[in-house]
């Protein structure tokens, strides 16, 4: 399955682009993050990636289609 994914902040700058497109052999969100960690190994150094599905933030057993809109939200600070 082929995703087109949208990146902010530092997962942005690791994967080199405001929108990337990535080809899983899973269906769910799992499956995704795996895929994501092997191909841009920089993302594994983050302390939390959290993926949103359609807007609303996905746990790792939701499945995905091909017409999800995908975003990786990486952590933030502030203060």
């Amino acid at each position: 399955m082929e995703l087109k994914i949208k990146t902010f902040g530092a997962a942005r700058d690791m994967m080199g682009g405001k929108e990337v497109v990535i080809k899983i052999n899973g269906t769910n969100v799992c499956d995704l993050r795996k895929t994501l960690v092997a191909t841009y190994p920089a993302l594994a150094d983050l302390r939390s990636l959290l993926i949103a599905v359609n807007q609303q933030y996905a746990e790792d057993s939701q499945q995905l289609k091909e017409t999800d809109e995908i975003a990786l939200i990486p952590p933030v600070s502030g203060g």
